[in-house]
């Protein structure tokens, strides 16, 4: 058997992650005490009036962000799901904008909301430009002559690739949220599109039972530890 007919017919795991997998390398997540989000309003860094209005103050935001998320390395949540990809056909979903998925070897990483080492035109959705952990500047323009600005679905902004997840999402053989609230929509509307007779696990320190998605086994427990944990199930099951 070649190796495309094995990856072929090897089960689909699809995998949603959220900042809380991102946060045990030490990338603030949205609800941090004393984190970089707390010195700034959503609606002055994160919307695309912020940006119109005041374009330099958003672009010195993410630029900060994408100076710490450059320091900051994969965790043992982020190496585990690679080591998947050797008895499973894995994609994973992810809310974050760095790239520590891909930086920890996973082959397949959708971004919901963009990614912060990529650019595109303010006025063209389409073109992106791969820009590394470099600063945008005012007056960077795109090759089309507009002005460059992350990558990055901003509150307000349409999520162009829900349809791609949903996709994946529905020919999951087994899925597995981890890091995630569940409360940012449409993205965490995910978690309910999974087919009836997959398997579904969701890691996560804080959630109890009575508040388990229906038809979830629930690991309580943090992204790392839990995603190690689960990781040693699988391989063994398969």
């Amino acid at each position: 058997m070649t190796n495309s007919n094995k990856k072929y017919n090897l089960k689909t795991l699809v995998v949603f992650s959220g900042a809380g997998i991102s946060a045990e390398s030490g990338i603030d997540t949205f609800r941090d005490s004393g984190g970089l989000w707390e010195q700034y309003k959503v609606e002055d860094v994160a919307t695309p009036e912020a940006f119109y209005k005041h374009a330099k103050l958003v672009l010195d935001f993410y630029n900060i962000r994408r100076k710490r998320i450059q320091k900051v390395m994969p965790n043992a949540a982020h190496l585990s799901l690679v080591e998947l990809e050797k008895d499973y056909n894995v994609h994973i979903i992810t809310q974050n904008i760095d790239d520590l998925h891909e930086r920890a070897g996973s082959s397949s990483v959708l971004h919901l909301h963009g990614l912060i080492t990529q650019a595109r035109d303010e006025n063209d959705d389409h073109t992106i430009y791969d820009i590394g952990f470099n600063n945008i500047e005012v007056g960077d323009l795109s090759p089309q002559g507009g002005q460059l600005r992350p990558h990055i679905v901003w509150f307000g902004e349409e999520v162009p690739e829900i349809v791609n997840a949903l996709k994946l999402v529905s020919k999951a053989d087994i899925f597995i949220v981890v890091g995630t609230s569940l409360n940012v929509y449409p993205a965490a509307g995910l978690a309910y599109q999974a087919p009836r007779n997959a398997r579904k696990y969701i890691i996560d320190p804080h959630l109890h039972e009575i508040n388990c998605p229906k038809d979830y086994t629930l690991i309580q427990n943090l992204a790392s530890e839990g995603v190690s944990q689960l990781v040693q199930q699988l391989v063994f099951r398969h």
